[in-house]
Parts: C-alpha cells; sequence; structure tokens
C-alpha cells in the first residue's frame, strides 16, 4: 500500500493552486457614444436602464458613460451592443482601469 504524505502535491503545486486566489477586480471605462442628435433622449433612456452603465454628460450628439463591470470582456461586449442600435453611430472606449476590489474601500 502507497501512502501520501499530508500537504501539497505535485499536481497541486504545477496546477498553480498553492497560491492565494487572487482579489476580485473591477474593471472601470469610460466611452463615447454617438448618436443622431433627433435619437439623443431615446438613446440616453436605453443606457440609463442598463445594469453597469451610468451616464455623466449629454451635448447634442456625444454621450459621455462610464462602464463598470468583473472583466473587460464583459465592456467590450456591452459597448458592441450600444453601437448596434438604432440611432447610434459610434461607441468607442475612451478609459480603462482595472482596480483589486480591496484599492476602492
Amino acid at each position: 500500500m502507497v501512502m501520501h504524505a499530508a500537504g501539497p502535491t505535485r499536481r497541486a503545486l504545477l496546477k498553480g493552486s498553492l497560491t492565494p486566489a487572487p482579489a476580485p477586480v473591477v474593471h472601470i471605462s469610460s466611452a463615447i457614444v454617438s448618436v443622431l442628435p433627433d435619437r439623443r433622449a431615446e438613446i440616453i433612456h436605453r443606457l440609463s436602464v442598463l445594469d453597469g452603465v451610468e451616464i455623466h454628460h449629454a451635448e447634442a450628439f456625444k454621450i459621455v458613460v462610464v462602464l463598470e463591470a468583473d472583466d473587460a470582456g464583459a465592456i467590450g461586449s456591452r459597448l458592441a451592443e450600444i453601437a448596434t442600435w438604432n440611432g447610434v453611430l459610434s461607441a468607442n472606449m475612451v478609459f480603462e482601469q482595472a482596480y483589486d476590489t480591496g484599492e476602492l474601500t
């Protein structure tokens, strides 16, 4: 009979499971959404009901938004979705930053 010593295994070491789990990260991005001026109010309303989206400024055909998500891919997907809306000319990320959630408190 083969006895295994208690403690970390070679497999755990190779898979990197001996290291503590990384702290949760939040991604925050700003973006400019360019819209047809006559559709601006409609687009502002649609943006305002999206989870993780805040409107910070709006003028004739530009809307400045801030997006928050658990990963950059979710933000990119959200911007791609917004860009397909009728009345939206473009939705472009301006800035993105990832924060360890401990840094935000």
